[in-house]
């Protein structure tokens, strides 16, 4: 097994982020004003012109270092702090709730049946009309 440091595949980076943010090749061809075919090539290179990399990075609303620096383990440590953190922030902003979710839920119910009712008058207006 050797210990050498492979290079950065920036092109595979680019890549996994696109496939990661829900973006084809298309469309991202599209934000950067290329075609699908420069982006499929630029995708298997090891390198990126710098001026291409700041649009790619751009469109993909990352930084150019996200890119240069992305590894799979970096994405995973960041959606476990951020679960981890948005659990937290949850309770916090729930404590400051100046509202019963559960009354919200149970006017919007009402107001549902309170429709229904009015339909169901009126359906039989119309009925008692022919």
């Amino acid at each position: 097994m050797s210990t050498e440091t492979r290079p950065r595949n920036i092109g595979r980076n680019i890549s996994r982020i696109r496939e990661l943010r829900g973006m084809k090749q298309g469309a991202l061809a599209d934000a950067i004003g290329t075609s699908q075919q420069t982006i499929s090539s630029i995708e298997t290179s090891e390198t990126v012109d710098f001026d291409k990399l700041v649009q790619i990075a751009k469109a993909l609303g990352v930084t150019v270092e996200a890119i240069e620096n992305f590894t799979e383990e970096s994405v995973f440590n960041f959606f476990n702090n951020f679960y981890d953190n948005s659990a937290n922030n949850g309770a916090i902003h729930a404590a400051n709730c100046t509202f019963n979710p559960l009354d919200k839920v149970i006017e919007l119910y009402e107001r549902l049946v309170q429709v229904e009712r009015e339909k169901v008058e009126f359906m039989e207006k119309l009925m008692k009309g022919k």
